[in-house]
């Protein structure tokens, strides 16, 4: 009878466990393949400290790539840093300070690229902010998810263009969400006058706006960049990613624990989760495809709305009004260079 006992739960576990598998292999999503080397070419991944940025990182630098790691406190970067030559014994590292919820640290990020690099083969504009209401603001003022995951890129990518043009062949990969679906711009909130309507819907909420912004500017940017593109801009949904990003949550202890099983099946990890990333930096197919959105290290169709032309121009001239009022110097307009 005991023995019978021990032959059932042996197989339950069995059948548990390769349950467990198929299913953690089919929410892992696409693989990013190819073993292209990137030997001679530098990259910029913004917020490689931690999550997916950290994974892009490290694959990049294996790839024998110079990555350059944009990361919002020195400290935290140049720990990321560390662990990757744990694993790369010959990574070329490069950690610089970047608070994209600050235009003039932006501008003093660029500057300092602009001056000590030669080259830039690749940006991948990663780093992102989640918050639970009530609303924060910058230091300028904007609604925080609106300026560190679009503006702040919005700035740092029109900053960089011209090294970037220069380089080219090169890439521009921006990290979206598949929450940008259900998403619009609300103009009129900029400034997170209405904080309270925040609570009302997150699915719909300032972070799902501010990856629709991350895609309507990879939209208008794609349209106004010169004929014949030497540089290429897609965007990227990585999927529902087990990372630090919702550190700030305000979930209570109970829903957290109600969810963490459901999450630890469906959500990516980091390295799976950075795998379209890495795909859209490396695959030579890609070399010119852009204005695209890819998931699962493949070409998706999404709303309308992501690609509307007169909302992603109206965003952009939003957007350059608002860097124009902490400026140093001009943004080009890129339209003009065709």
């Amino acid at each position: 009878m005991a023995h019978s006992s021990v032959v059932v739960f042996s197989a339950v576990t069995a059948g548990l466990a390769l349950i467990y598998y198929r299913l953690r292999c089919y929410f892992a999503g696409g693989v990013c393949k190819n073993n292209v080397s990137l030997k001679g070419k530098t990259v910029i991944v913004t917020g490689a400290n931690t999550g997916l940025g950290k994974e892009v990182a490290l694959d990049l630098a294996n790839r024998q790539a110079r990555v350059i790691l944009a990361c919002r406190s020195f400290e935290k970067g140049q720990k990321a840093a560390n662990d990757i030559r744990s694993q790369v014994t010959d990574a070329v590292l490069v950690v610089k300070l970047l608070d994209l919820s600050s235009l003039a640290s932006v501008r003093d990020f660029a500057a300092e690229i602009l001056k000590e690099e030669e080259r830039l083969d690749v940006l991948v504009n990663n780093a992102g902010v989640y918050k639970d209401p009530p609303l924060t603001k910058t230091q300028e003022g904007l609604e925080i998810h609106f300026a560190v995951n679009h503006l702040g890129h919005f700035l740092l990518t029109n900053l960089l263009l011209d090294l970037l043009e220069k380089s080219g062949p090169s890439r521009i990969v921006v990290v979206s969400s598949s929450l940008a679906r259900r998403a619009e711009i609300d103009f009129e909130n900029i400034y997170a006058e209405k904080s309270q309507l925040a609570k009302q819907n997150h699915m719909r909420g300032p972070y799902a706006q501010s990856k629709l912004a991350n895609m309507l500017f990879a939209h208008e940017l794609n349209k106004r960049l010169p004929k014949g593109k030497c540089v290429t801009i897609n965007s990227v949904c990585p999927g529902l990613c087990w990372t630090e990003l919702h550190r700030n949550s305000s979930l209570s202890l109970i829903k957290k624990l109600f969810l963490m099983p459901i999450v630890f099946i469906v959500a990516k990890r980091p390295k799976e989760g950075a795998q379209t990333i890495i795909y859209c930096v490396t695959e030579e197919k890609l070399d010119h495809v852009s204005g695209k959105i890819f998931k699962d290290c493949d070409i998706k169709e999404f709303p309308s709305h992501t690609r509307d032309d007169g909302i992603a121009k109206k965003l952009w001239e939003l957007s350059e009004t608002l860097v124009h009022k902490h400026q140093k110097q001009p943004i080009m307009d890129y339209s003009e260079k065709e």
